[in-house]
């Protein structure tokens, strides 16, 4: 029994050296492959406010205040 195990391994060895590589990998990929590509969870994007919501705060709190830093363009 054990003789007939080293002889199946011996077998098995050969043929895989005498496969050209590129077969070796397919056949191994093909493996990895097989599974389904997990989907990602959805982004929760939070209680951020839109650019439109942005604009409108910084043109009202930065009214009569130096045009820089968070108030660049929105100054005047």
């Amino acid at each position: 029994m054990q003789k007939r195990k080293t002889m199946l391994g011996l077998l098995a060895l050969a043929a895989a050296l005498a496969m050209p590589p590129t077969q070796v990998q397919a056949a191994t990929s093909t493996a990895k492959s097989s599974r389904g590509k997990a989907r990602k969870p959805p982004v929760d994007k939070g209680p951020a406010e839109s650019r439109a919501e942005r604009d409108k705060r910084l043109q009202r709190e930065c009214k009569g205040k130096p045009n820089a830093g968070a108030c660049e363009g929105y100054g005047g």
